[in-house]
């Protein structure tokens, strides 16, 4: 056999060796880089998120861990799309489903990893007095909530529904309210943020929103147990991940003791027992 076709052989079973095997990127200094995960997290994760991936990247120093945060929705469709991801965690079931339609989750992959309620925030000191739910429907009222393809919009009226089913509220309590929505928001982030600039009267978001870092220029109203609903989250590693086991890695790492204590921080519930 001619040298050039040995040599060729040789090549192609080293590059095939090459392709099989874990590869660090390098940078142009000869330094190896660190592995990157993107992870796609509704945005009501932002704040215990960051705090889960400081603690993550302190005990693995290798790696990096680069956010998208947006509604659950946004979040969906671009993955539906293909955009690139190795970590999707979701404000509630049906976007999860919608990635594991479009073949970007595995079935049965995705893992409950906290749970969450609805609440309404004011801003600081209340200017248009709000002292009860049933004056969410006073003519005049600006109200801001989240769109209905957004989790929590979706949930909002999920409890104007059970709230106009109640005795002790009208059966028109859900269209007085919706008569006052001044706008519809993208994510829960919006609602919070035109809220605690008063921009708007009132707002319904998430429990966990009312601990994070707008918590001092708000003041809330608790939205009873049995008239409220539960937020589940779930989370999964993407199909096409190009760093599934580290992704993996993160996924069990929110799952953990250590993440569950930094998710109570901000107002977030353990999941259900399954």
């Amino acid at each position: 056999m001619k040298k050039w076709v040995i040599g060729l052989l040789v090549l192609s079973w080293i590059g095939f060796l090459t392709a099989c095997s874990p590869v660090k990127t390098v940078s142009q200094t000869g330094e190896s880089t660190k592995q990157e995960l993107i992870i796609l997290a509704a945005a009501s994760l932002n704040e215990p998120f960051q705090e889960i991936a400081a603690a993550f990247e302190a005990q693995n120093a290798d790696v990096k861990l680069i956010f998208s945060f947006a509604g659950s929705q946004e979040l969906a469709q671009q993955l539906e799309q293909g955009a690139p991801a190795d970590v999707f965690a979701s404000a509630n079931q049906k976007y999860m489903q919608s990635a594991v339609d479009a073949d970007r989750v595995a079935t049965a992959a995705a893992q409950n990893f906290v749970t969450n309620q609805l609440t309404v925030i004011l801003p600081k000191n209340n200017p248009a007095g709000i002292t009860d739910l049933k004056d969410l429907t006073t003519p005049g009222l600006k109200i801001v909530l989240a769109a209905a393809e957004v989790p929590v919009g979706k949930y909002t009226l999920e409890v104007l529904d059970k709230l106009s089913a109640d005795a002790a509220y009208t059966v028109d309590f859900k269209d007085l309210l919706l008569s006052n929505v001044a706008s519809y928001e993208n994510n829960v982030k919006s609602v919070v943020s035109k809220v605690a600039l008063g921009e708007a009267d009132a707002g319904i978001v998430y429990t966990s929103d009312t601990a994070g870092s707008a918590s001092p220029q708000l003041e809330q109203i608790v939205i009873p147990t049995n008239l409220n609903v539960v937020a589940v989250y779930p989370i999964a590693v993407i199909k096409d991940s190009t760093h599934a086991q580290t992704a993996q890695s993160f996924v069990d790492f929110v799952l953990s003791a250590e993440s569950q204590v930094i998710l109570a921080k901000y107002g977030f519930l353990p999941p259900a027992a399954e």
